[in-house]
């Protein structure tokens, strides 16, 4: 369902401009950096162990970041990195590691966007300076968006179903006939992904609001 009040449409609008431009391409630098560090050149070749948000720019992903953001939830995808598992030291394990650095980066933002979050909302007389101004009060709630969308990335991108994170990372913790095996569900993996998106979202979200309530101590947006 999504929310029509005003306010958190600016809110969740500004904060998932924010992800396309920061979240995203630290996402996608992860996985690209760590490829590197474990013998792969191939995102570096085309250009995409950068930063820059427009060499990992998905237009469908984006899209679907801002939908979500609107009912309160904020799932996306940036442009995948391209990475040859046969030039990874570890083999399988070395995909895993390159899988899961990027969600884990996500997580390291959340905290990162929930640290003022949290030391506002712990200190009365700050909050109430804070709930006291419209600019003070709206820049804390895109802070507080930051840090939703930015669990629910990390959680998104772990669930284990083909193309996400969190299958390669599977695939690498199990041994290498059961990999094998489990590479046949690889042609359902869009069908999954769809269920997921538009059904699953249900499921995903109390694990995103236990995450968020512990990251900010349980802060809640001042604006709306």
């Amino acid at each position: 369902m999504f929310v029509t009040d005003p306010t958190f449409i600016v809110l969740a609008l500004t904060a998932a401009a924010l992800v396309i431009l920061i979240s995203f391409p630290v996402h996608e630098f992860s996985h690209a950096w760590m490829a590197f560090r474990l013998g792969d050149s191939t995102a570096r070749y085309q250009g995409r162990l950068t930063l820059d948000p427009r060499a990992h720019f998905d237009p469908f992903g984006g899209l679907m970041l801002v939908i979500s953001s609107l009912a309160g939830v904020g799932i996306g995808w940036a442009k995948p990195t391209p990475v040859n598992e046969y030039n990874l030291r570890y083999g399988r394990r070395g995909a895993s590691l390159v899988a899961l650095s990027g969600p884990l980066s996500n997580l390291v933002l959340a905290v990162i966007f929930a640290v003022p979050i949290r030391l506002i909302w712990a200190t009365p007389s700050l909050a109430d300076a804070v709930a006291s101004n419209t600019v003070a009060s709206a820049v804390y709630d895109v802070g507080y968006f930051l840090v939703l969308i930015n669990v629910y990335l990390a959680i998104f991108n772990l669930l284990p179903i083909p193309p996400l994170d969190g299958w390669k990372v599977l695939l690498g913790l199990v041994n290498a006939r059961t990999a094998f095996t489990l590479r046949q569900f690889e042609r359902y993996g869009l069908i999954l992904l769809v269920l997921i998106i538009f059904v699953g979202v249900r499921f995903i979200s109390p694990i995103g609001e236990a995450a968020i309530d512990l990251l900010t101590g349980n802060a809640l947006p001042f604006a709306i």
